[in-house]
């Protein structure tokens, strides 16, 4: 049996305790060897048999550790991730996974010309939503897409003093949940043709923005992605095709057992995902006629994103979601940026 994949985890802030360590020491082909933290108590206090460093430095030099996670504020994620792999560890790297697309393709290069892993943290991958979005429109079930609408909303309209509110540091809603639903729409369409944006700020005393709404134009569709920071009801998907139709309400249960402190492999983790509800044309027996039904959801399942780590790393199975991918998000983020300044529709180039 292969051994687990020893990880180092790089900060312990929000992310790193929430996404990362729980999810690393409950998921049976990964350990969790290591963590760089300003935080020792909590780290210890959290993981005992893990090693306790202060920073990159000290963490790289552990032998043991064979990848390194970047789970630190986002204007410092490319300068660790180089470092990381310039000392020949493979990397992990939270979303985004740097601030342009040019600094992603910088880590892609340096990561094959070393022939070591860059993988992009894209979990949202494995929301229990998307993979039942992902299986119901493999099926066909839907007909050809018209239209298709992802949305990560919240109602938060106090605004916190921290670096995830704060533009100057890769902060705000484009940068925190929109390579969420930019790489969910890339994994299901592929490449857009165009990019269409509006990025602002909404709330009071807000200096990030907090208003996201993108469309991504394709020859058949326009997906819309669309994040707020003020939205009290939200629609997690819609989709219309030639044959019908799917909604979906309520977002992903993980994050929040998470946060409540339930684990990866105990009961429940997981489930408890708010079904959706589809609606189709029958075949031509009967009638042409209509049918509605609700659509189970899937469990989600955020191990599986490590599972395949430790699977691309030891045994050479390519990761999910391709160093190209995360150069693709980025693209598309700069686009948003560049759309939502000129007020025009840009088209996508894909940069490689």
């Amino acid at each position: 049996m292969t051994s687990p994949l020893k990880i180092g985890l790089m900060g312990y802030g929000f992310a790193g305790q929430t996404f990362h360590a729980p999810v690393i020491a409950h998921c049976a082909a990964t350990a969790l060897a290591a963590i760089a933290t300003g935080q020792p108590e909590r780290a210890r206090a959290d993981f005992p048999d893990a090693a306790i460093v202060p920073d990159l430095d000290a963490l790289l030099a552990l032998d043991d550790i064979e990848c390194v996670v970047i789970a630190t504020p986002n204007d410092t994620h490319f300068d660790l991730a180089r470092r990381a792999l310039e000392r020949g560890k493979h990397v992990l790297v939270d979303k985004p996974v740097t601030l342009n697309a040019a600094e992603a393709r910088t880590l892609a290069a340096l990561a094959s010309a070393r022939g070591l892993v860059f993988a992009p943290f894209h979990n949202r991958r494995w929301d229990g939503d998307f993979l039942t979005v992902r299986t119901l429109l493999a099926s066909g079930e839907l007909g050809r897409v018209t239209h298709f609408e992802s949305h990560f909303d919240r109602f938060r309209p106090q605004v916190r003093q921290r670096w995830r509110e704060d533009a100057a540091r890769g902060g705000g809603l484009l940068y925190d949940l929109g390579p969420h639903l930019v790489d969910q729409a890339l994994a299901l369409f592929g490449a857009p043709e165009s990019v269409t944006a509006f990025v602002r700020t909404r709330r009071d005393d807000a200096t990030a923005p907090d208003y996201v709404h993108l469309v991504l134009g394709y020859a058949n569709h326009d997906a819309v992605l669309h994040a707020s920071a003020l939205a009290a009801f939200s629609p997690r998907f819609v989709i219309n095709g030639t044959r019908g139709g799917y909604l979906k309400n309520g977002l992903d249960t993980q994050e929040d057992q998470l946060k409540a402190g339930l684990r990866p492999g105990e009961a429940g983790f997981g489930a408890g995902n708010e079904a959706g509800r589809l609606h189709v044309l029958l075949d031509a027996a009967s009638g042409g006629s209509e049918s509605e039904r609700a659509l189970p959801t899937v469990d989600g399942d955020y191990t599986g994103l490590y599972r395949a780590l430790a699977a691309s790393i030891h045994d050479g199975v390519p990761f999910p979601v391709s160093p190209q991918d995360a150069i693709d998000v980025m693209t598309v983020i700069e686009l948003a940026m560049q759309s939502a300044a000129e007020g025009r529709t840009l088209p996508f180039v894909r940069a490689g």
